[in-house]
């Protein structure tokens, strides 16, 4: 099979389409074949060797987590589940023709293969720093960098519980914002005093990891109430960095619940083949996602 794999850290340049042998079921797990998968900012972070010291990988390395697909083989014990069943989950090296997936669920019948792939860790990720920076209904939550996967999948989440939201994003994805529900200003020069006199906020969640880590903790008033995702420094301030998943069946359990409702959609900003990996991330890193990207197969 083709899959994308790296010998060496660096830049998106480093990302090949080699061929590999394919991947089977182990125990608990499913294989699918890829008809899609998402493009994530740990992906490039990890091709940049960022998490070496805490999560070291061995080289040459495969890439990618979330894809969607058609199982085609069922490892030992997995029950309710078979061969030509469409799902969507997370796995490892999912930029690939095949992949092996840990986590999984049907998918949505209103859902394409390719918006189905940006879900996954999108909607764990959002689950889980809602959980953990406390907010509740009838607060208000701040969240920096908020057009992106996470933060569309955040914003929408905490509507759907009663949570208000303001979000920072660049001036095209304003309108984007308030469509989820959000009050939206822009990010750059004086936008702490822009949220300001958009109201108090109760908790801050910082997702882009842009240096805004001082006046999130200023605007909450408290470090414990804001969290990130996107900047390492972030405990020098003493604020919480989550980097740590959480349950992957229960938040694709609960991303299928709020499709199926209509409460949750994150569009796909944009789309490319396997052997464009470098472009998607490039395109990624470069920031002002709208959504998710995606790969295709």
């Amino acid at each position: 099979m083709k899959r994308v794999s790296f010998a060496e850290f660096g830049g998106p340049d480093v990302l090949q389409l080699v061929a590999a042998e394919e991947p089977h079921a182990g125990p608990g797990q499913v294989r699918i074949a890829v008809r899609a998968a998402g493009v994530n900012p740990v992906d490039w972070r990890i091709r940049e060797g960022q998490f070496q010291r805490v999560h070291p990988i061995e080289l040459p390395a495969g890439v990618g987590q979330d894809a969607s697909g058609v199982v085609d083989e069922v490892g030992e014990g997995v029950e309710g589940i078979a061969v030509g069943d469409r799902v969507f989950g997370e796995g490892t090296h999912t930029y690939a023709e095949f992949a092996v997936l840990s986590a999984w669920a049907r998918m949505p019948e209103r859902l394409t293969f390719q918006e189905a792939a940006g879900y996954p860790s999108v909607v764990e990720t959002a689950l889980r720093i809602l959980r953990e920076v406390g907010v509740r209904s009838g607060q208000t939550l701040l969240v920096s960098g908020a057009s992106g996967g996470v933060g569309s999948a955040v914003l929408q989440i905490a509507r759907d519980r009663g949570i208000a939201t303001i979000g920072t994003a660049g001036a095209a994805n304003q309108d984007y914002l308030r469509g989820l529900g959000a009050l939206a200003t822009t990010y750059g020069a004086g936008w702490a005093e822009r949220v300001r006199q958009l109201g108090r906020v109760d908790a801050a969640l910082d997702l882009a990891g842009s240096g805004v880590i001082r006046e999130l903790v200023e605007l909450t008033g408290d470090p414990r109430k804001v969290l990130s995702i996107a900047d390492l420094g972030a405990p020098e301030f003493g604020v919480r960095f989550s980097g740590v998943a959480g349950s992957v069946p229960e938040a694709l359990a609960e991303a299928v619940d709020l499709i199926s409702r209509g409460r949750l959609h994150i569009p796909v900003e944009k789309s490319y083949p396997l052997a464009e990996a470098a472009t998607a991330h490039a395109e990624s890193q470069a920031g002002h996602t709208r959504g998710r990207r995606v790969l295709t197969v």
